[in-house]
């Protein structure tokens, strides 16, 4: 049997109150509702036996945020055949070069690149506002609109040289398709998809084996930095982290240090209202804002380390 938790609250109040509940739940997402005012949070458990701490964690966030305790409405869902459904919700995304596809679809070869994934369990089939502001963001960096960190290479005839990121870190993975969209974009590349939690990975493994980049995506579990492949100044010519904006912010020290100068980050898993927030510990360490995309009320930042 499967729960929902649900309630609803201000848009830039979403993100942070989302947070709050995952430790009780198998899946969180946060939407519009029915105005621009108000965001609806919803979260799927398998148990949620102990709704006095959901509340507690809620209120808790909520008086950090100086914004109202939401009114949380804990249900049990019907019975429904969720893969079948989830299947059926699936569409083919387009962004840019890159078509992302579930493997329930069959497709003649199309221009450009093409991933098929199983999201399982984890999150990120491009469908959401904040992972195609990534893809747009690969997009605009093969394309070389955003200037790379990395080795030179002849682009097609007739256009400048532009260089390759040749180490891609996808900090917080979930299936994998940023990763793979790197690894898909830029051959030589060595990129390591990294996240905490087991089903990620898992899914990750079985999408860059599908995908046939086993040779050129390696797959860790790690919280954070904390892998022995992700320590070292320096290490890293791009960082990729879709997730949400206050472990962005927690985490712009590592990212820091793990970025070679003139490296760059792409930022992304907030809202608009969050920005400036999560820009700020960044830009303290001499990182520039260089893009920034916009799609639903999400924002992803590419963000350059200066040189010294």
């Amino acid at each position: 049997m499967l729960w929902q938790i649900a309630f609803e609250t201000a848009p830039e109040a979403a993100p942070a109150l989302a947070e709050a509940i995952e430790p009780f739940c198998l899946a969180v997402g946060w939407f519009g509702a029915d105005t621009d005012t108000v965001w609806r949070v919803e979260g799927v458990a398998a148990d949620p036996t102990d709704r006095a701490a959901i509340h507690a964690a809620c209120a808790a966030r909520a008086l950090a945020l100086r914004t109202r305790p939401p009114d949380i409405r804990v249900t049990v869902l019907p019975e429904r055949d969720w893969t079948r459904e989830s299947l059926a919700s699936f569409r083919p995304v387009q962004v840019g070069r890159y078509r992302i596809k579930g493997t329930h679809v069959a497709e003649r070869p199309r221009a450009g690149v093409t991933l098929t994934l199983d999201a399982g369990l984890a999150f990120g089939t491009g469908e959401h506002a904040s992972t195609c502001g990534c893809l747009r963001a690969l997009d605009r960096m093969a394309r070389g609109r955003i200037p790379a960190r990395g080795s030179v290479y002849s682009a097609p005839t007739g256009a400048r040289t532009r260089r390759r990121p040749a180490r891609v870190l996808d900090l917080g993975c979930g299936t994998g398709v940023l990763a793979m969209a790197a690894a898909a974009t830029w051959k030589a590349s060595r990129v390591i998809a990294s996240d905490i939690d087991p089903d990620a990975t898992a899914t990750v493994a079985a999408n860059v084996r599908r995908n046939r980049l086993a040779g050129r995506v390696r797959v860790l579990r790690a919280d954070g930095f904390a892998a022995r492949a992700l320590v070292g100044r320096g290490r890293f010519d791009l960082v990729l982290a879709n997730i949400l904006a206050r472990p962005l912010i927690r985490l712009a020290r590592p990212i820091g240090g793990a970025l070679a100068q003139g490296g760059i980050a792409v930022l992304a898993g907030f809202v608009a209202a969050d920005a400036a927030w999560v820009a700020a510990p960044y830009r303290t360490r001499g990182f520039r804002l260089v893009n920034r995309i916009e799609r639903d009320g999400w924002t992803t930042l590419v963000m350059r380390k200066r040189k010294p």
